[in-house]
């Protein structure tokens, strides 16, 4: 007798599909927004998939506390290191911000 199969037949080699890695798994949406000249991918982030982890947001360089839903932003052409947890607000207000941000001698930079 051979064993039980436990993927369904047809879902690639992972068993995942693009469409479920781009919405539903994280718990949110993702879109492209342009943003300083360059195409950026943005993801919206549940609090229930965000439990346990905490982050700096880029914006305003508080943290955003876990279980936060929250937007993580990314450029296009780059990789899995250049994404960045942002609060929903800061990424909408990215555009209002000064170049200029004033941190803390202790906070890190991005």
């Amino acid at each position: 007798m051979s064993p039980r199969r436990n993927r369904p037949k047809g879902a690639g080699s992972s068993g995942r599909s693009v469409e479920d890695d781009r919405s539903g798994r994280y718990g949110g949406w993702q879109s492209t927004e342009s943003w300083r000249g360059e195409d950026w991918s943005v993801r919206h982030v549940a609090g229930a998939s965000a439990q346990g982890k905490s982050y700096r947001c880029p914006g305003c360089d508080q943290l955003i506390p876990d279980g936060v839903p929250h937007v993580v932003a990314w450029p296009e052409h780059s990789g899995v290191d250049e994404r960045r947890h942002w609060h929903k607000a800061c990424w909408n207000a990215k555009d209002r911000r000064t170049t200029r941000m004033q941190r803390s001698r202790n906070a890190p930079r991005f």
